[in-house]
């Protein structure tokens, strides 16, 4: 360590922290939750524990052994308690390993600061979402329109600390608000190139085709932990989600405004079944959990941005975290199948030079 108290080395990520740990030599600080403290035994018969240690985005297992001056600390050390380590890191057998280390609770307010993200997370998932408000008020089907902004009204804040997936995509607190802000903009660019598609319909499938994971991927509301729950384990995201979008459409009937929506063309039933037929088709294939396959445009659209936006979230997360096998080639990751080569960068001319 280095002459500087704990509090004054620099913060990071974790993320942040891999990308440094065996290219900087000074020592830095971390705020993280633990999700669960696990007792085991070596193979000499002596006891440690594994404490797996969480931020916003990323994860990684600490090893402590009963030399360790810290080991009756960890051994009292309760889950959800957030904590800062602040010490020497390096990249050890077994990843991050941090040295000379020294601990202490977060204050309320460094705990709060900690849910919302690192600074970066932070302010794209606040723009993220701002960008999933701009597009559902430039809908002009007024039922669509009105769906969806109740929809964000009654379940936005638990939206916000929803994950898309457990493991393979976007898998973090605030999560899907990422991936749907993304799937939006891919949506309606689409729509622009394709304008036989109908793109409130297309917008509107997009925030509600993972809506069920609300009850399936959701962060509890203090810290970054996704339970199972039985209602989602027994039916799944797409199920809630067609339940949900039944639930807030017959609320919707009974507002004052739905008495003007029994003149429009199509019929408010018709449009109903087409976005419910979104939600239940998303996944493309009965193989991977679909009840129905794409039988529209906008259904084939959807499976698509939907596909194409978590493959590249994959690919950027195994650019950050893959060990690289030579120079532009990164090991294999779980789900992806086989090594993956860096992307080829986009030529840049001199001011002067121009492509005819």
């Amino acid at each position: 360590m280095s002459d500087l108290l704990p509090d004054d080395l620099d913060l990071v990520s974790i993320t942040q922290l891999r990308q440094v740990a065996n290219q900087s030599p000074q020592p830095y600080r971390l705020h993280l939750q633990v999700e669960s403290r696990i007792e085991k035994t070596t193979s000499a018969g002596s006891p440690f524990f594994e404490v797996k240690l969480v931020d916003a985005a990323d994860s990684f297992i600490w090893r402590v052994f009963d030399n360790n001056p810290l080991f009756q600390d960890v051994a009292r050390l309760a889950r959800n308690t957030f904590i800062q380590l602040a010490g020497q890191w390096v990249e050890g057998k077994y990843g991050l390993e941090p040295r000379q280390v020294q601990w202490r609770p977060l204050a309320d307010d460094e705990a709060s600061a900690l849910l919302l993200g690192d600074p970066e997370l932070a302010s794209r998932q606040h723009a993220d979402y701002a960008d999933i408000t701009a597009f559902v008020s430039s809908m002009r089907d007024p039922r669509l329109l009105k769906l969806c902004q109740v929809f964000l009204e009654r379940h936005g804040e638990r939206f916000r600390r929803t994950g898309a997936a457990r493991r393979n995509h976007h898998a973090r607190r605030g999560g899907l608000v990422e991936h749907v802000a993304q799937m939006m903009r891919c949506a309606a660019a689409i729509a622009g190139v394709y304008p036989q598609l109908n793109r409130d319909l297309m917008i509107a499938g997009v925030l509600f085709h993972d809506c069920g994971k609300l009850w399936e991927n959701a962060y509890v509301e203090s810290g970054f932990v996704m339970p199972y729950n039985l209602t989602a384990e027994m039916l799944g995201h797409i199920p809630l989600g067609l339940e949900l979008v039944n639930k807030l459409w017959r609320d919707l009937l009974e507002a004052p405004e739905a008495v003007g929506w029994t003149a429009l063309e199509p019929a408010s039933e018709v449009v109903r079944l087409h976005l419910l037929h979104l939600i239940a088709s998303h996944h493309g294939t009965h193989e991977f959990g679909s009840p129905v396959l794409p039988k529209t445009p906008e259904a084939v659209a959807l499976h698509h941005v939907d596909n194409i936006d978590a493959k590249l979230e994959m690919f950027r997360r195994g650019y950050a975290g893959s060990k690289e096998l030579a120079p532009g080639i990164f090991e294999k990751f779980v789900p992806w199948p086989v090594n993956i080569v860096a992307p080829l960068p986009a030529v840049h001319l001199p001011p002067t030079e121009s492509v005819p």
